[in-house]
């Protein structure tokens, strides 16, 4: 799981003192760097290779200002050409935002969805989340 400690700026904050809904995105791409990396070193927008298809960020409580977050992101799947990013926010040690992310390998040229290359999955392969193996007890 990679993890990023974000310092909220004030002007992050909105009138009710907490961290506004629209930050969140933006931290949880800022979480996706070493992703962007691994997928296109260099990080060059010349032939950028991906598109983002969807993001979504669920609250699980309030966020403020004064103490910072860690965003950890990991890759839930890796897809044919897709890729499922997860993000959890935590602020003093409680889970305060989740949300997951899928961009999609894309060729700008022809405006069409593009197989991952295996050289680019071997690299994604250190950033997918090991699951837990679960047991039928009797």
């Amino acid at each position: 799981m990679l993890s990023l400690t974000i310092t909220p700026r004030f002007a992050e904050t909105d009138a009710l003192g907490h961290i506004n809904n629209t930050v969140l995105p933006v931290w949880f791409e800022q979480g996706r760097h070493d992703i962007f990396e691994a997928v296109h070193p260099g990080l060059s927008v010349d032939n950028w290779p991906l598109i983002l298809a969807k993001i979504s960020v669920e609250f699980k409580a309030q966020i403020y200002f004064g103490e910072d977050v860690v965003v950890r992101t990991a890759i839930e799947k890796v897809g044919h050409s897709s890729i499922l990013v997860n993000h959890e926010a935590w602020q003093y040690d409680q889970l305060v935002a989740q949300g997951e992310a899928v961009m999609v390998y894309f060729d700008y040229q022809t405006s069409r969805t593009a197989e991952i290359p295996p050289a680019v999955r071997d690299r994604l392969s250190p950033m997918i989340k090991k699951t837990e193996p679960t047991y039928g007890g009797s």
